[in-house]
């Protein structure tokens, strides 16, 4: 389990209904892929040794004899291979016969997993041949050539690297109470579902939505391999699903309708399943009496790790299928919460600082929003735009554009000349270029916004965004500090996709150059051609980098080399989803990554006495909701760690 992954595989076999012999060879030539592609765990559908189709022929004994003959075939087969294979059958207990899952590895019969809830409405009638995991009493059989126990009970199997996984059969799953559900609760990492759904219009969509909640409410990887092509279609017809769920998202979908077999492979990250566990206490304390058996699986030699997973560069930027709606809920919230702040404190009137930059604009653009949501006179709302001694012209009239645009009252104050006087009065050298510079403009700034809030009986809303937080580029006690910040939920990487939807409805020149123009506090004076010279990711690093090393650390909790790990897939290396070619070298990666480290750590004591402002999504910073840490930690793990890598 390299990094906490486990691979894992869904399979959909070629089938000939009660055709054993068949099935199995084409059940080995999937387990022989799998074994090549280093799969861990693979699951198969529902009955695929026999057909799931096969109706009143499960009566026959010759089918039901026949079909522990072929576990035998796949016991020797499996003899050398290190692959933990889960394959659907009938097994008979006590008389019965039961829809089973046999658990097999390296020609061992870890167990026999019985499906508890039959369907007998519509299309099904399991009842008629099969009796329910509710009837079984425990009990010890020998069945193809091993002896195993039985049990109606909760079974859970262990790896040899520890990952815990569960068996649940197809019905089980649309259950009120989901077998997995005490599986989870009991440990289980991984449920597999072995399936027969035939396909129905609208059908398909439920059932993905069912296991997206499912693997969601469990907090848990979830496959499923369903049956296909070569079961009867006599009535119904099989789609040959196969899907692959890690905590609410698909990670992987086969291709339904196929008429060829499907081996569908993908990597499970479980340390991330643990982590989201551990920090829910809802799930904690719903486990406190789950219980299930545990069987060990066999021990396996290491395999060289390779992480397969497409990685996400951009991990808090919404899929572009859902990007419209994302981008008008995570405005909602931001409106939503400004609103409040403003009716509770009867507050007419809000000042904002307005430098032609992303955080400012999406500031302005969500007060504006409140405003109208409160049905407020936009001229309450003062922009102060505050030029300094690098404010360049494009950052200038993009700011008073966008405020004529938008309708708000204008203010323009130099800073200029006041900082001058203050670095008289502290006697700093104005050429002198350094922390003092330009910390004592950021304060400024702020002190005009403080100021010219009390005198209109406004609040300042705060336009600085989770990523500057997570960086402590922020000067305290200057733009750090306002009344409400609106933007301390979003990242940098957000704000920007934010502005550029915006830009869309509005249809305005002058937001697509905002999202253009290079980041920048604007402190140092411009170059010999009135450019931005001071770039803020020349100084801290690219902020998509830094974004997503917030995500990880943050979300999961992360170890340096694996997040270094994670960023090489996604950023160093070409992807063929995206059709880009590497974006960052290793060394890039490894350098900000551990400044992202180091100023983490010696920031806290700026993120322990922020401002409110809304959380908006997984991740947040505030010392009085999702982050309590100490200001004076040692970064020396960390960052060690990231100089070792």
């Amino acid at each position: 389990m390299k990094y906490g992954f486990v691979k894992v595989a869904a399979a959909v076999p070629a089938v000939k209904v009660a055709d054993i012999e068949y099935n199995v060879q084409q059940i080995e030539s999937l387990i022989a892929q799998a074994e090549g592609r280093g799969v861990e765990i693979m699951v198969l559908p529902e009955l695929c040794l026999t057909g799931y189709s096969c109706q009143d022929l499960f009566r026959q004994q010759a089918l039901i004899d026949r079909a522990e003959q072929g576990v035998m075939l796949l016991l020797d087969f499996t003899r050398k291979l290190d692959i933990v294979t889960v394959v659907g059958l009938p097994v008979v207990v006590n008389g019965l016969l039961y829809n089973c899952a046999a658990v097999i590895q390296s020609g061992a019969l870890l167990g026999i997993v019985p499906k508890t809830y039959l369907p007998n409405y519509g299309e099904f009638y399991e009842k008629r041949w099969f009796a329910s995991a509710q009837d079984m009493n425990a009990t010890d059989i020998y069945f193809a050539g091993s002896p195993v126990h039985v049990t109606p009970e909760p079974q859970i199997f262990v790896t040899a690297d520890g990952v815990k996984f569960g068996v649940e059969i197809c019905e089980d799953a649309w259950a009120p109470i989901p077998p997995s559900n005490n599986l989870a609760l009991a440990g289980a990492d991984i449920i597999l579902n072995l399936s027969a759904s035939d396909e129905l219009i609208g059908k398909h969509t439920y059932l993905k939505s069912l296991l997206a909640q499912q693997s969601a409410r469990t907090i848990s990887g979830y496959v499923y391999a369903s049956c296909g092509f070569g079961e009867s279609s006599q009535d119904v017809v099989y789609g040959g699903n196969a899907m692959i769920y890690e905590n609410g998202h698909q990670i992987l979908e086969g291709m339904r309708f196929s008429l060829q077999p499907q081996l569908q492979v993908s990597q499970i990250d479980v340390e991330m399943l643990r982590a989201e566990r551990r920090a829910n206490t809802t799930f904690i304390n719903a486990q406190r009496h789950a219980h299930a058996q545990e069987t060990v699986c066999k021990a396996v030699a290491p395999k060289e790790f390779e992480l397969t997973r497409e990685i996400d560069p951009h991990p808090f930027i919404p899929k572009s299928e859902n990007m419209a709606d994302s981008c008008e809920e995570i405005l909602n919230i931001q409106v939503a919460g400004l609103a409040k702040r403003l009716y509770h404190i009867n507050a007419q009137k809000a000042v904002i600082g307005i430098s032609g930059g992303l955080d400012s604009t999406l500031a302005l653009l969500v007060t504006v929003k409140a405003f109208d949501k409160l049905g407020l006179d936009r001229k309450g709302i003062i922009g102060i735009t505050m030029p300094g001694f690098g404010t360049t012209d494009r950052t200038h009239d993009n700011a008073v554009k966008l405020m004529q645009a938008l309708e708000v009252t204008i203010r323009e104050i130099s800073i200029a000349k006041a900082v001058t006087q203050h670095f008289e009065d502290i006697g700093h050298n104005k050429n002198m270029h350094d922390t003092t510079y330009e910390n004592s403009q950021a304060r400024e700034r702020t002190q005009i916004l403080m100021d010219v809030a009390n005198k209109e009986n406004a609040i300042v809303v705060g336009t600085g965004d989770l990523s500057e937080l997570a960086l402590g580029w922020a000067t305290y006690n200057g733009d750090h500090m306002s009344m409400y910040g609106v933007n301390a939920g979003v990242p940098k990487t957000l704000i920007r996709h934010l502005v550029s939807y915006v830009a869309g409805q509005m249809a305005t020149e002058t937001l697509l150059d905002i999202v253009d123009t290079p980041i920048s506090p604007e402190l140092i004076p411009a170059d010999e051609n009135g450019q931005i010279k001071q770039k803020t990711e020349d100084l801290v690093g690219p902020y998509e980098l830094h974004d997503f090393f917030i995500y990880y650390f943050l979300r999961y909790g992360f170890s340096p080399s694996k997040i270094f790990m994670l960023a090489k897939k996604a950023f160093c290396e070409p992807s063929p989803v995206q059709g880009r070619g590497p974006l960052y070298e290793e060394a890039t990666v490894k350098k900000w990554l551990t400044v992202f480290c180091r100023r983490f750590f010696t920031q806290q004591f700026k993120r322990s006495c922020m401002p409110d402002g809304p959380k908006v999504g997984s991740v947040s910073l505030s010392p009085r909701g999702d982050w309590r840490m100490p200001s004076d930690a040692s970064y020396a793990l960390w960052v060690k760690e990231c100089e070792s890598l």
